[in-house]
């Protein structure tokens, strides 16, 4: 879950013309400015400065108009992040909650995906490892080398207890914790109790479990039926818990920058 100027030098004078007859200087050594070190923070805005302007001059959306028949072929959060959800495993549903979790924060979708992969590089995706990695351990080097510099303190201290409570509550077990779930509201409530999970979590987490947990239908985001209505696309015709549905969501909100930038 999202967020450089080329600097321009003044012309140089061609002093050919007014100093031929000047005799030559004599040959200086060039001048080196004292540089410093970018800092790792100016590194990483860089690096996601660039992988943005790359993704825009890529994107099919910023060569072609948005139409509601791309928009069905859109590819799901969880799939760019390589997360099987139709396996129903509880180690591919908590890896979709952690990356839920960390796309919740109001930071940018770059930083978020950084992070969910300095996760799966230290083999971080469990609550069982999370709790026995610690907080010093989450916050650096984990956390701050997806660049969640920001909230790298409280998100360490909301993952910590949000663990525990699976832990305590559901053994661990998402599946479990659905299972309990007395219908929609309930699933909807049991999660957003988890300590530092809030609605938008919850509608991240939720949305694209539709098609494979039977309670699990968020309603769509104000921004996705708004979305629609500008594309003109009859969102009441698809079932919600179809996944082309959830493909369609997953575009519109993808898109809805861009979206926004055509409206005014």
């Amino acid at each position: 879950m999202d967020r450089a100027d080329v600097g321009l030098t003044a012309p140089r004078r061609d002093s050919s013309a007014t100093h031929r007859c000047a005799r030559p200087a004599a040959a200086r050594p060039p001048l080196i400015a004292a540089t410093r070190p970018p800092s790792a923070r100016a590194g990483l805005k860089l690096e996601h400065h660039k992988a943005g302007c790359a993704h825009a001059a890529s994107s099919p959306a910023a060569r072609a108009p948005l139409s509601e028949a791309a928009l069905r072929q859109s590819p799901l959060y969880s799939e760019q992040l390589g997360i099987r959800l139709a396996a129903g495993t509880d180690a591919e549903l908590f890896k979709w909650f952690l990356a839920s979790v960390l796309l919740g924060a109001r930071i940018s979708e770059t930083i978020a995906r950084h992070t969910y992969q300095s996760f799966a590089r230290h083999r971080l995706l469990s609550p069982a490892r999370i709790l026995a990695a610690g907080w010093d351990r989450l916050v650096n080097p984990v956390l701050r080398e997806g660049g969640y510099v920001r909230y790298d303190h409280k998100t360490a201290t909301r993952l910590l207890r949000q663990c525990a409570a699976l832990q305590s509550e559901y053994r661990g077990s998402l599946r479990r914790l659905h299972r309990l779930a007395r219908g929609r509201r309930d699933l909807e409530a049991r999660l957003d109790r988890l300590y530092g999970v809030g609605p938008v979590t919850v509608n991240i987490f939720l949305r694209e479990l539709r098609p494979w947990w039977t309670k699990a239908d968020p309603e769509p985001r104000p921004d996705v039926t708004a979305a629609a209505r500008k594309l003109r696309i009859p969102l009441g015709r698809y079932p919600r818990k179809d996944l082309t549905f959830v493909r369609l969501e997953a575009g519109l909100i993808r898109h809805r920058r861009e979206l926004r930038r055509t409206a005014r």
